[in-house]
């Protein structure tokens, strides 16, 4: 597996860690890979390895405010310039793989961004794989923390507060949470502005997931206590092109799951009955 990083900058000049994992012989096709919130695109090395194993390159990034990319620690000034951000990704990567089938997968809050970029952009994709999205959480927040949050979106939006983020919950391998804790490049701050995107968005395109036309594979955790797997399957009941697959007794990061060689052995199986 080939390896390279370089920065891009938005279109609003902040500067966006940038990296592509490339098999060693020309690949099969691209996949943009957009990852959560709190964490990085290095987190993803491991499932590199696997889908470069089987002809697919990466690209991917930090998001702004995330890993080594710029921008204050979990804040968007708006959603739209996430937006931006993600199809400046698919952009880059249709250019850098030009003539292969392109496919994009979200995890988890980049769930969130994927299904609302294929919705609102329309980009021209082989196809979307989604994993654990954010449309609604699995939990209620504290109601003052929501309270706070939304009156601050109007007043102050960079306003951070600490998530509290619970890494039990991200897989049943302790050595995932404890790896987790360790990096010094994962945070657990988020704005009033972004988490009230991400709120509303999520709200959006469960409203809208009829219109979601693209090939889908979503995948969710029964036992994520993250993300809602409720939400994800009332998505892929409306959306019309649509495999679903909750993988029972597994958490929130499927992929980190000690099943995730089978994890990947069926995204891998559906990204290649999907090529164009």
């Amino acid at each position: 597996m080939k390896q390279f990083e370089w920065a891009r900058h938005s279109a609003d000049g902040v500067r966006l860690h940038t990296q592509t994992w490339e098999p060693t012989s020309t690949p099969r096709a691209a996949i943009t890979l957009v990852h959560g919130f709190g964490e990085h695109c290095g987190r993803y090395r491991h499932m590199a390895e696997a889908f470069t194993g089987a002809g697919f390159a990466l690209l991917t990034g930090d998001h702004r405010g995330h890993g080594k990319s710029g921008g204050l620690r979990g804040h968007t000034p708006s959603y739209e310039h996430i937006m931006d951000d993600v199809d400046g990704m698919v952009v880059a990567a249709a250019q850098r793989f030009p003539g292969m089938p392109q496919f994009i997968y979200g995890h988890s809050m980049g769930g969130n961004f994927t299904l609302n970029y294929v919705l609102r952009r329309r980009p021209q994709l082989a196809g979307v794989v989604v994993t654990g999205p954010w449309l609604r959480l699995a939990f209620a927040p504290p109601r003052w923390q929501v309270v706070v949050g939304r009156v601050m979106d109007r007043l102050y939006p960079a306003l951070i507060q600490d998530t509290g983020l619970n890494t039990e919950g991200l897989s049943r391998d302790p050595a995932v949470g404890t790896a987790y804790r360790a990096d010094p490049l994962v945070h657990s701050n988020m704005s009033a502005r972004l988490y009230t995107s991400i709120d509303t968005a999520g709200s959006w395109a469960l409203a809208h997931a009829s219109e979601f036309t693209l090939p889908l594979l979503l995948m969710h955790g029964g036992d994520d206590s993250i993300t809602s797997a409720p939400a994800s399957r009332e998505f892929a009941g409306r959306a019309p092109n649509c495999t679903f697959k909750q993988w029972e007794g597994l958490r929130h990061e499927i992929h980190n799951e000690p099943e995730q060689a089978e994890v990947f052995a069926t995204t891998i199986a559906w990204l290649n009955g999907h090529m164009k």
